[in-house]
């Protein structure tokens, strides 16, 4: 179903998003000082599944899916796989109405351990193995991104006689956006898509509508990672929208679809900005309706892609303190965790909340650093935080927004296994995935 065409004349895009919750909706605080999620003591969940350990909130899942299904009723809300993907995340996340965004054949098995509809899923990647693609075709996904022009024959020729397989193609609207350099995806001289100001993209569109195999049905974008701000999406729209009608005028085609992926920014820190679906829905989609409008061409149906969105402020870390020193000027908290389950302070600089949860404070709070038990001087979860001065080793300490690409990035480094994750909803618990053992570790040493 296609957007319905706004007024001619648009508002101003708005001043900054005002700052977010940083901890999931149900928080609340306990009389002995803690916190509990879900109607769970923190310090309960410690005790009982060890740290590290990741906790998932099911209701803030499920609140945030239904915030973007509400914001955009007319369409396609694929949820971004890549930042937090078990069993129980995908029986959510289908409930909820979404559809699922995958990169490998791995997370594609797994949504159909799941019994996530295949229709239903995108498949996109850069370097799509040829295990990707097949698996893909045997499941039928809905669409594949196609990524690059050489990927065009490869797919077309895994496709049965007879058959058609339906498929976008990645674009790159020269659009700078993301936090950090290295998840800056809509501009020129990154790995991903073809550009629209050279005129890859053109030509691969083309190469695509000559494969009887492929049936193309629209474009796709990703701009960046942790993007606040609306003007980045329209500025994409402002340069995709012609681009569509001059494919139009050239082939005698008007595609269905177009696809604006995610990168939708979360708070991890008090003062944050937010990101409002409603805000997107109105500001983006009423300029695709008003592009689509001055150029005769029908609205396409949209499709957003929110992971870290979803799943960022849904989840919380929880450490226990294994050492507390003075270095010169600095305390350093060395708790049992670090950058093998959560990697991003290091790659991104990402900078995160601490917040002691299993007893009431006494001392004054100064800030320290909180840091990992890994053999590397950059594996520092959280700098110059404000902790109680009385912090002492056995605290358990929670950092919030960590529902996003922590178990999904988490490693082994060290030979330290991958911590378990824990849903809670309602004042339950269950566990989605056990922790990662030393025998699983030596299980996959199997030479001599």
């Amino acid at each position: 179903m296609s957007l319905p065409l706004a007024p001619v004349s648009l508002p101003p895009l708005p001043d900054e998003p005002a700052p977010a919750p940083v901890w999931p909706a149900s928080t609340r605080p306990l009389p002995d000082g803690g916190l509990a999620v879900g109607g769970v003591p923190l310090a309960e969940l410690a005790d009982r599944f060890g740290t590290p350990a990741y906790v998932i909130d099911e209701d803030e899942v499920r609140l945030r899916a239904r915030a973007w299904r509400t914001a955009l009723p007319h369409a396609d809300v694929a949820y971004a796989g890549k930042a937090f993907l078990t069993r129980a995340m995908i029986r959510w996340i289908e409930e909820e109405g979404l559809s699922l965004d995958v990169c490998s054949a791995g997370e594609l098995g797994l949504a159909a351990l799941a019994g996530f509809p295949a229709e239903r899923i995108v498949l996109h990647g850069n370097a799509k193995s040829p295990d990707d693609l097949r698996t893909a075709l045997r499941l039928g996904v809905g669409r594949i991104v196609i990524d690059s022009t050489g990927e065009i024959a490869r797919l077309a020729a895994l496709v049965p006689p007879g058959a058609r397989q339906r498929v976008l193609l990645r674009v790159v609207p020269g659009v700078a956006a993301g936090a950090h350099a290295a998840v800056r995806t809509g501009v020129e001289g990154q790995k991903f898509g073809l550009p629209v100001a050279g005129g890859e993209a053109e030509d691969a569109v083309a190469r695509i509508l000559g494969q009887p195999r492929l049936e193309l049905v629209g474009l796709h974008c990703h701009l960046g990672s942790q993007i606040s701000g609306l003007e980045p999406y329209v500025t994409a729209v402002q340069r995709i929208v012609p681009l569509l009608a001059r494919l139009r005028d050239r082939h005698g085609v008007t595609f269905p679809e177009l696809d604006l992926g995610g990168g939708f920014a979360i708070p991890y820190r008090a003062g944050d900005p937010g990101f409002d679906p409603r805000a997107y829905a109105d500001r983006v989609g009423g300029e695709l309706a008003l592009r689509c409008a001055r150029l005769d061409l029908p609205v396409p149906r949209l499709t957003v892609e929110p992971g870290r969105w979803i799943a960022g402020p849904s989840g919380v870390a929880l450490y226990r303190v294994l050492a507390v020193k003075r270095t010169g000027e600095r305390t350093f908290v060395a708790v049992d965790g670090g950058m093998s389950d959560n990697p991003r302070p290091a790659l991104y600089g990402v900078r995160y909340t601490v917040r002691l949860v299993g007893r009431a404070p006494a001392g004054t709070p100064r800030p320290m650093t909180v840091v990992g038990r890994h053999c590397e001087a950059g594996d520092v979860l959280a700098e110059d935080v404000e902790l109680p001065g009385d912090v002492r080793p056995g605290d358990v300490l929670a950092v919030p927004a960590s529902g996003a690409y922590h178990l999904s990035m988490a490693s082994s480094y060290n030979l330290v296994g991958r911590p378990p994750v824990v849903a809670v909803s309602g004042g339950r618990t269950r566990l989605l995935v056990r922790r990662e053992t030393l025998e699983d570790l030596r299980s996959r040493d199997v030479g001599e």
